[in-house]
């Protein structure tokens, strides 16, 4: 279509003529509201940004009850679900500092519980003497157990955590 014929339709409808590719031959155009795709492509640049920076935290515990620590699995599940990456952090109290391959045994464990939803970007590491911090990332959603898995874990139907179900 002409420029000029393409001006008057944008002008008889009360929008704009806003060129989108430039370098095409011929350059291509579009008839917009311009201020409502300047709006538009703002939002999405917004939301584009803030997706690959979405993380969560989890806090362990070297003591944690079995209980706890399937909650803390499924609600990390949960976040890997939603394409977050999960930092898990575990805070060494008192006493717990001399025996910290309680703690190591712990993260290990919650790591390789989480091995069909993320990846670790690095083993487990110490920053200082108190605090042990692994970062998880999601794996693709293709290669991503489904998280139906982490509503079993909650009724308990998933595998032994290594104390009995119920006592004698």
């Amino acid at each position: 279509m002409a420029l000029a014929d393409a001006l008057r339709l944008a002008q008889s409808k009360g929008l704009d003529l806003v060129e989108i590719a430039p370098t095409a031959t011929p350059p291509v155009c579009r008839i917009v509201n311009y201020g409502k795709l300047k709006y538009e492509e703002a939002k999405n640049q917004k939301d584009t940004k803030n997706a690959g920076s979405r993380m969560k935290e989890v806090q362990l515990s070297a003591s944690i009850d079995p209980h706890d620590f399937t909650i803390k699995l499924s609600r990390a599940i949960e976040f890997l679900c939603d394409d977050m990456k999960v930092r898990v952090k575990l805070r060494f109290k008192g006493r717990q500092k001399i025996h910290k391959e309680f703690g190591i045994g712990i993260v290990n464990r919650f790591v390789q519980e989480l091995a069909p939803y993320a990846q670790a970007d690095a083993p487990p590491k110490m920053l200082g003497d108190r605090d042990m911090n692994v970062m998880l990332t999601p794996l693709p959603r293709t290669k991503r157990a489904s998280p139906t898995v982490s509503r079993n874990l909650d009724r308990g139907e998933a595998a032994d955590s290594g104390t009995p179900a119920s006592p004698g």
